[in-house]
């Protein structure tokens, strides 16, 4: 019979073994609290472009938001743009990036919509900006999530300038892009 490890000892191998079991636990629970649709989000894709690495493209006509990577590669998101006479074209880059922002409706759409309020906070269920707002320099306009209503409006033709994404995909976003990061419209 081996003779008893001493207590030291013991607790070093227990902590050692707990120490496993932990990690493992948190890995799979990590695994598992991942939605689904932000791997999703990460489509990868060839896509040629004059545009540099970190730069947005968005092409209006195809509802799409390239993040290029460079080397003949993009990530892919599904975007919904602006719709008739609305829509724009050419060069901006970002110049804010806000976590759950709060609106304010311009005043074209306080007209169409009398209604709303004149502001809603941040992370109210009706706030048309969603998760995170990705701002441009360019006049009342940003890259920001959606509303549960709004999300059937992505792949389509309905903002008033602004370009909408999922939520997953625009948190996603957000974590890629910093100040500056240049902006490219094609219609």
């Amino acid at each position: 019979m081996a003779p008893p490890l001493p207590s030291f000892s013991r607790n070093l191998r227990l902590i050692a073994a707990l120490r496993k079991r932990v990690a493992a636990a948190l890995f799979v629970a990590a695994a598992l609290c991942v939605p689904p649709s932000i791997a999703q989000a990460k489509k990868i894709v060839h896509y040629e472009t004059e545009a540099g690495p970190g730069t947005i493209v968005i092409e209006a006509a195809r509802r799409k938001l390239f993040f290029v990577l460079g080397g003949g590669r993009a990530i892919e998101y599904r975007v919904g743009v602006p719709r008739h006479g609305a829509e724009w074209s050419g060069e901006t880059y970002v110049n804010g990036k806000y976590v759950r922002p709060a609106w304010a409706p311009t005043p074209e759409i306080k007209e169409e919509e009398p209604w709303l309020p004149d502001e809603i906070n941040g992370g109210a269920p009706n706030n048309p900006m969603g998760a995170r707002a990705i701002t441009l320099e360019r006049s009342e306009v940003a890259i920001h999530g959606s509303t549960r209503r709004m999300r059937a409006t992505i792949g389509g033709a309905a903002s008033h300038g602004c370009i909408r994404m999922y939520n997953e995909d625009v948190i996603d976003l957000y974590k890629r892009v910093h100040i500056g990061t240049p902006v490219l419209m094609l219609p």
